[in-house]
């Protein structure tokens, strides 16, 4: 094994995005790419929830390989040009800002909080709600929407009593209980999937049986 093996990495995506290498990596956009991120990242979620180690492992390098690709895009911008290191750095950069409980003297409270203002003065937001995606599935963004709602003490009736609101309810209700609705959602639509599929099973063998 390489003694420095995310070095390697980045060599390799270098190999796979330079002349000779390949043909369908050098094609590639940040736009053609990025529902490749989502898609890596529902595939992460779901080794999480069936408790797959070596799932987990594999679905981790696939998310990295997504950052590594679109960093070594970002290398050949004209304009603003920046590699996996300017990612690195930027990022330990911001963990060190937004942990001042552990690399400053403030005190450990309200730490949701304590995240949401900091974030908040580096991007220069108005509102706490700035910055939540509008591509989030639709329970997620409620769910994201609620938290921050609770975290900046802000209240606010549940808009209607059609599908919509009760939806909504729903969503709120499973952050009052501490569940991810988004996450007992897909967990109940599974195992309704595998109810369905059993009796598909079923009836394609009573059909084959009574031919």
């Amino acid at each position: 094994m390489s003694s420095d093996p995310l070095r390697e990495l980045v060599a390799v995506m270098d190999r796979l995005r330079s002349p000779g290498g390949c043909p369908w990596d050098a094609q590639q956009t940040h736009r053609t790419l990025a529902p490749y991120a989502i898609e890596e990242a529902y595939e992460l979620a779901e080794a999480v929830e069936h408790d797959d180690r070596a799932g987990l492992r594999e679905e981790l390098g696939d998310l990295l390989l997504q950052v590594v690709f679109h960093a070594r895009l970002a290398q050949e911008d004209a304009d603003e040009p920046f590699d996996v290191d300017d990612v690195a750095a930027d990022l330990t950069a911001k963990l060190v800002r937004r942990h001042p409980h552990v690399f400053a003297d403030a005190e450990a409270t309200d730490l949701h909080g304590q995240w949401d203002r900091i974030k908040a003065t580096e991007k220069g937001r108005e509102s706490v709600f700035d910055g939540v995606p509008l591509a989030l599935g639709a329970l997620a963004r409620a769910q994201k929407v609620a938290g921050r709602a609770q975290r900046a003490g802000l209240e606010a009736p549940a808009p209607g009593d059609d599908l919509g609101g009760r939806l909504l309810a729903l969503v709120l209700e499973a952050r009052a209980q501490g569940l991810d609705a988004e996450g007992e959602l897909r967990r109940t639509a599974r195992s309704w999937e595998q109810q369905l599929r059993a009796v598909e099973r079923a009836d394609h063998r009573s059909r084959e049986t009574s031919e």
